[in-house]
């Protein structure tokens, strides 16, 4: 029979287990379509178009993806896989110090770019992007689940998650309306998740915006991302304080 000295003892290491195992837990498929429906119902400065988003872990792994819309062909079928793509995109290319989103790449990945090349990288697992029943896509039980889905995206759309402890435990892509707008839906979508304690990153803020300093073909920075519409431009200017990145406690 255990003594009530063990059975503390036992019952204090489970619920530091606990709590530790909390600290990574990543929101659930009905939070995750609750929030992105939320979000896709704002301004985003795009064209108003229902949305995908895909959930992955630290390790690339598809934890969840949802639809905006009423059923699956609201939105643009392709968009599924580019939203998983842009997912594992910014967990693959961020790190525990220094995020970085699918927008900050767009430029240094073109000829010429410091990361030229980097977008044939890390090729789409197809196995896993168009396995299964098509009537399971989008739901709790989508084929991409449990996989590793692989992938490069570099516009706008992918951001890193970051617990309210700092640590980076996955990240969030979203896809079906301009890149520009995207990203946009991705960073007020992360904000509702309560994932958004961003360490630092490469934009004017020192977080992981979108940059817009593009001009004649050539970004300032070296991560600018094209303009989609001037309202998509202003409303993402206007995050660092509309929607600011948290400080870890």
């Amino acid at each position: 029979m255990l003594t009530t000295k063990v059975f503390y003892s036992l019952f204090l290491f489970f619920a530091i287990l606990c709590i530790s195992c909390f600290g990574d837990l990543l929101p659930g498929y009905f939070d995750l379509k609750d929030a992105l429906v939320s979000v896709v119902k704002e301004n985003n400065g795009g064209l108003g178009f229902p949305m995908w988003a895909t959930l992955v872990d630290r390790d690339g792994i598809v934890k969840a993806v949802v639809f905006s819309g009423n059923e699956r062909g609201d939105q643009w079928p392709g968009s599924r896989v580019i939203s998983a793509q842009k997912a594992n995109t910014a967990n693959a290319f961020s790190l525990p110090g220094f995020a970085i989103s699918t927008a900050n790449l767009f430029s240094a990945v073109q000829p010429g770019g410091t990361l030229y090349g980097l977008q044939h990288s890390n090729p789409v697992n197809t196995d896993a992007a168009y396995r299964g029943m098509s009537e399971n896509i989008g739901t709790p039980n989508d084929p991409m689940v449990g996989y590793k889905i692989g992938g490069v995206n570099i516009f706008g759309g992918g951001l890193a998650l970051y617990n309210n402890e700092g640590k980076l435990v996955g990240a969030i892509g979203v896809s079906g309306d301009t890149s520009a707008a995207d990203h946009n839906i991705a960073w007020k979508l992360r904000k509702k998740l309560n994932l958004d304690f961003v360490p630092k990153g490469v934009s004017p803020t020192n977080d992981d915006n979108i940059v817009y300093d593009i001009t004649n073909g050539s970004s300032a920075s070296g991560w600018g991302h094209p303009e989609c519409s001037p309202e998509a431009t202003r409303i993402a200017k206007e995050l660092p304080k509309s929607h600011p990145v948290q400080v870890k406690k």
